[in-house]
């Protein structure tokens, strides 16, 4: 069994130093099958190999390379000796696939580990955390609805909005003893509201 992970063998050329390559592929693409076998046999080894040592799972490496023989059949007509030998022609389209390959299976594992996220069920700590939090915000609302409007002005001001009690006494236009007050009352009322206690 050939070494999968060598180099792709020199191409063999004619006494006359002809791409016997190039000669199959040209003959193949004129629908020669028997020069296609010929091809095949020549450069099926090495197509696997490029596949094998970019995919490195050999399963995924044989039906690329059986992907890129049949890709050869189908593209013969397009090898232009001009741009380069046979078997570059054929390594690079055996590497685009098996690139192409690495990253399909990438993406479809990327899709599956989002798709498996979104539907993991939450922690029921998270879940909990999440409820008491909804609640507690919903009482707080209730709680600062029953305030008068100066206590929840105050309240919301000093204790939301981070405002000094002077910064508090200047935004509602009121003296700063009234303002004191009216945030010590609200504090208490809120403190009872929730049941928080002393």
């Amino acid at each position: 069994m050939p070494d999968l992970h060598a180099v792709p063998p020199p191409e063999p050329t004619e006494p006359d130093g002809v791409d016997v390559l190039g000669r199959l592929l040209s003959r193949s693409a004129r629908g020669d099958v028997q020069a296609y076998e010929q091809l095949y046999d020549e450069v099926a080894g090495a197509v696997l190999g490029v596949a094998l040592r970019v995919l490195r799972n050999r399963a995924h490496a044989e039906e690329v390379a059986q992907d890129v023989m049949v890709e050869i059949w189908r593209m013969a007509s397009r090898y232009t000796p001009e741009r380069g030998s046979a078997m570059a022609w054929i390594m690079t389209i055996a590497h685009r696939r098996a690139v192409d390959r690495v990253r399909r299976e990438q993406a479809a594992t990327d899709r599956e580990e989002r798709a498996a996220a979104r539907d993991e069920p939450r922690p029921f700590d998270e879940v909990s955390e999440q409820v008491e939090s909804r609640f507690e915000q919903q009482q707080t609302r209730r709680c600062l609805d029953a305030l008068t409007d100066l206590q929840r002005e105050s309240v919301t001001l000093a204790y939301y909005d981070g405002y000094t009690y002077r910064e508090v006494a200047q935004l509602l236009n009121a003296p700063l003893g009234t303002v004191k007050t009216r945030l010590r009352d609200g504090l208490i009322r809120l403190r009872d509201c929730m049941g928080l206690g002393r």
